[in-house]
């Protein structure tokens, strides 16, 4: 073989390597710019739900100074809240929670036809 032939393969070897890398580089930039795209989509949609919930808030604290309703607390003050507040607050919520689920429990199992439970309805009398 001729000295020639070995400078053709090892020009043809490093010509396929920095082909092989480019391309792999364009692969590379075109699933990162990809990527970006999602996080921005993402991005759009959470702020879309943040806005949405800020304005559902305001219609809240809004309609809560109409009927003269304490407005819901802001977060983070529970902070200055004395623990005596807190866990009657925390006792209340419990119990509303409760209340709930077993008023749910009823109108489903009045919709579907089935038989109430006797703790339930005793528990919605005491109520009111």
């Amino acid at each position: 073989m001729p000295w020639w032939s070995w400078i053709v393969i090892w020009v043809a070897l490093v010509a396929l390597a920095a082909l092989y890398v480019v391309l792999l580089g364009i692969k590379v930039w075109r699933d990162a710019a990809k990527t970006m795209r999602a996080f921005d989509a993402a991005g759009e949609r959470l702020g879309d739900y943040q806005r949405a919930r800020a304005a559902r808030l305001a219609e809240d604290a809004a309609a809560a100074t109409r009927i003269n309703a304490p407005a819901r607390d802001a977060p983070g003050s529970a902070v200055f809240a004395t623990p005596e507040d807190m866990k009657d607050d925390y006792t209340a919520g419990k119990a509303a929670r409760k209340l709930g689920r077993i008023g749910r429990r009823v109108a489903r199992r009045t919709k579907r036809g089935q038989l109430q439970s006797l703790r339930d309805i005793d528990a919605l009398k005491d109520v009111g």
